[in-house]
């Protein structure tokens, strides 16, 4: 071990003395050394003293250290949990020193302003890894996003589909709707929504991946005559709606340009219509510390993306459109759950993704990234939210029963 190592290490041990929410064991050289006390309880196993200086940087030093197989764990979420139960307090003290950095998150963000070029290039970089390894990892809805578990049992695609339900519903989407989706996935809203309501949905992505896997999914389902996918930047898109829906895209809009997503929303809707979104969120408090941080999320996940907080995408739709909030549904532990089905279909499907080429490397970082984002919204240090926004002539109507909330129904 260095010098270098050897104070690393001084310093991470030093650190996990404080630990007050649950029990960490680290083993190294068939030692063990126990941090805290209570549950979560996680083990981390060290493979290499090179981790150690990793470590000291953050989330993305441990992602990367364990992409390197410098560390490993039985349970990644639990470590992650452990994590996020303790950096709380730390909160503080970053907060405190949050305006010292603002400069220097200014010059980021104008360097890495999703442009239209940089948009489709951080959009390809993780959407566009292919449309076989999201089909062995999702259901067969291919929702890439939050499910929805009202009862006990349910299967992942019987989530996605819910999910799907309780956009609909709480849209009052029907016959005669001009629905516009910014951000189609591989089309399953604008399948779903065509075929169950009989509406007509215009929608878009950058994705190449995506695109093709849509359109060959819309002519599948014999809805031709009513979706009409784009391959159009939701700034370049023209037209009149009563609806729109964007499902868990805002997150890559990145946060210089927050208020020109909902501007663009805004113009887009007629005088009475409203727009779901479902974001993805980060604690009001934290949002200045992230939004311009180098997470490895941020680094090898979704580059330049950017988690909004409630505040901030409240803020800019009053600064920057006519539309008021109508409704908020928190999907939270539903996220975990989703998650956690993920997980088991990813690591089932280990062999297949080798066969496809996507070497033990890769499949660590997405291990850890999917445990990251599952101990996140079990630790609520990220949320998940439907978000109803309608324009001043939009009246308000009776949902439907089946659109109210329900608790995550399965078991703990």
């Amino acid at each position: 071990m260095t010098p270098a190592q050897r104070l690393a290490r001084r310093i991470v041990l030093g650190l996990l003395d404080h630990l007050r929410s649950g029990q960490l064991t680290i083993v190294e050289h068939g030692k063990r050394l126990v941090f805290g006390h209570g549950s979560p309880q996680a083990t981390v196993e060290i493979h290499s003293p090179r981790v150690w200086p990793m470590l000291l940087h953050g989330s993305r030093g441990m992602a990367e250290a364990h992409m390197d197989g410098l560390w490993s764990s039985p349970d990644l979420t639990a470590v992650v949990r452990v994590g996020a139960r303790n950096v709380t307090a730390f909160d503080t003290w970053r907060r405190c020193l949050a305006p010292a950095r603002v400069p220097l998150q200014t010059v980021r963000g104008i360097r890495a302003r999703n442009t239209h070029t940089r948009s489709h290039s951080s959009v390809a970089a993780h959407y566009d890894l292919g449309n076989e390894f999201f089909a062995l990892m999702l259901d067969e809805t291919m929702m890439y996003s939050s499910g929805y578990f009202p009862r006990r049992g349910m299967t992942l695609a019987e989530a996605s589909t819910a999910k799907l339900e309780l956009v609909c519903d709480r849209l009052d989407i029907g016959p005669g709707d001009h629905v516009l989706e910014i951000g189609t996935g591989w089309g399953g809203f604008a399948v779903h929504a065509a075929k169950t309501r009989g509406c007509e949905v215009t929608t878009t992505t950058i994705s190449r991946e995506q695109y093709e896997h849509a359109r060959a999914r819309v002519r599948a389902a014999g809805v031709e005559d009513r979706v009409t996918v784009l391959s159009e930047d939701y700034r370049d898109l023209r037209g009149s709606y009563e609806k729109l829906v964007s499902i868990e895209m805002i997150e890559a809009v990145g946060w210089r340009d927050f208020g020109t997503f909902f501007g663009r929303c805004s113009d887009l809707l007629c005088s009475d219509g409203s727009m779901l979104l479902q974001a993805i969120v980060i604690d009001d408090r934290a949002y200045a510390v992230e939004k311009a941080s180098r997470s490895f999320i941020r680094t090898h996940i979704f580059p330049n993306g950017c988690l909004p907080s409630l505040e901030v995408m409240a803020r800019s739709v009053a600064r920057r459109t006519d539309m008021r909030m109508v409704g908020l549904r928190d999907l939270t532990p539903h996220y975990a759950e989703t998650l956690r089905h993920w997980r088991a279909n990813f690591d089932g499907a280990a062999a297949r993704l080798g066969d496809l080429g996507y070497d033990e490397r890769f499949r660590r970082l997405w291990r850890m990234y999917l445990a990251y984002c599952e101990a996140g919204f079990d630790e609520r240090r990220i949320g998940v939210v439907q978000m109803h926004l309608a324009k001043p002539r939009w009246h308000e109507y009776a949902a439907p029963a089946s659109a109210h909330e329900a608790p995550l129904a399965v078991a703990s």
